[in-house]
């Protein structure tokens, strides 16, 4: 079989050794003539497996003690309800940076369940979108939380400083960053993330939740998305996604054998670097983000001749390269090189960029 690189921006590729981990263990895992998927989440052996995984994405994130670790359902539009449900009164206002799709879902969300005001969006630089940073005043200071999403997977910007919040805790949503280099955890109050991207397969999300923001939860709040019953419960107060669970606990051994995130940091820094030096060459292709905001996990870029779409990706299929037609929101192609991307799927990819270019341009 020749090399397939999956550019799908979630669900997304896994790393190949955990695949074959998984695979080897399918049927009889733990030499129990059964598969992980088969028993009891209550059970000592898969109790083990979800303690592991804790502890592992903890090591990998130095995630402090006061910080409870969930796994949960309903993905990272089921948060954009919890957050709002888990922190905030209905006459309280909720702060919100826009910086593209998910973050503007995020406000439509929590609109529900309080008073959510937009701080801050995108704007236009030398003709690209931009993140300016939002000023913060004594007006905000009596919010409940601060949303913002760090990686907008859709539209493929990204910011690597924080908002300024004063003493209102930071929410973030990490679904498509998360675990792609080091993180202070101290600066957030919550941080969340579906698994479909880096953690694992899609059905789980993780929520990492300082202590002094569990325990708050309106009396309406649905029992699974009560962050205090999850605590309490270690995430299992019902059946959670146990394949997902184990699969993601596969990853974060992964991730620490490769070395941590220090050295999947600088990875992603140099595939995301080869990519977008391919974009800035020549004009053939283009990118509309400016360059202090585009991301290292979604890379979307437009050709200059778009009646060239279809063909490309076409093409591009042919060639093994997968996944790779833009959001309808924002059309054109959309690379997603997450952790599990390895460098010779970015090359491959450049490398048929550049015969495209040279047979089309």
């Amino acid at each position: 079989m020749n090399d397939v690189f999956n550019f799908s921006a979630g669900p997304a590729m896994l790393p190949h050794d955990v695949m074959v981990w998984a695979k080897d263990e399918f049927l009889n895992w733990r030499d129990s003539g059964s598969s992980v998927m088969e028993v009891s989440h209550r059970g000592k052996d898969f109790r083990e497996v979800a303690a592991e995984a804790e502890q592992d994405l903890r090591d990998l994130l130095a995630v402090p003690d006061n910080y409870h670790v969930l796994f949960t359902h309903g993905g990272g539009r089921g948060q954009f309800a919890a957050v709002p449900l888990n922190l905030s009164a209905a006459d309280q206002t909720s702060l919100h940076l826009v910086t593209g799709s998910w973050s503007k879902g995020a406000v439509s969300e929590a609109s529900k369940f309080n008073h959510a005001k937009v701080v801050g969006e995108v704007a236009e630089k030398d003709g690209l979108r931009y993140v300016p940073k939002p000023a913060f005043d004594e007006s905000m200071a009596d919010a409940a939380y601060y949303h913002f999403c760090p990686n907008e997977t859709v539209d493929g910007i990204e910011f690597n400083w924080l908002p300024e919040s004063g003493d209102v805790p930071l929410v973030a949503d990490m679904s498509s960053t998360i675990l792609s280099r080091p993180l202070n955890i101290k600066d957030y109050g919550v941080i969340y993330a579906g698994a479909q991207k880096n953690i694992g397969p899609s059905g789980l999300s993780v929520v990492i939740v300082r202590d002094d923001l569990v325990g708050k939860a309106r009396q309406e709040t649905p029992s699974i998305f009560d962050y205090a019953l999850l605590a309490e419960s270690d995430s299992m107060y019902n059946t959670p996604p146990t394949f997902s669970w184990y699969l993601a606990g596969l990853v974060f051994k992964w991730l620490k054998g490769q070395g941590g995130l220090s050295v999947i940091d600088k990875r992603n820094e140099e595939k995301a670097n080869l990519l977008y030096a391919e974009i800035n060459n020549t004009g053939f292709y283009r990118s509309n983000v400016h360059p202090d905001n585009r991301s290292r996990m979604n890379v979307p870029f437009q050709l200059a001749n778009p009646e060239l779409d279809n063909l490309f990706l076409e093409q591009a299929e042919q060639a093994g390269l997968m996944a790779l037609k833009g959001h309808r929101f924002v059309g054109g192609m959309r690379a997603s090189i997450y952790n599990a991307m390895p460098i010779n799927g970015v090359v491959a990819l450049v490398e048929f960029m550049q015969e495209f270019e040279r047979t089309h341009g």
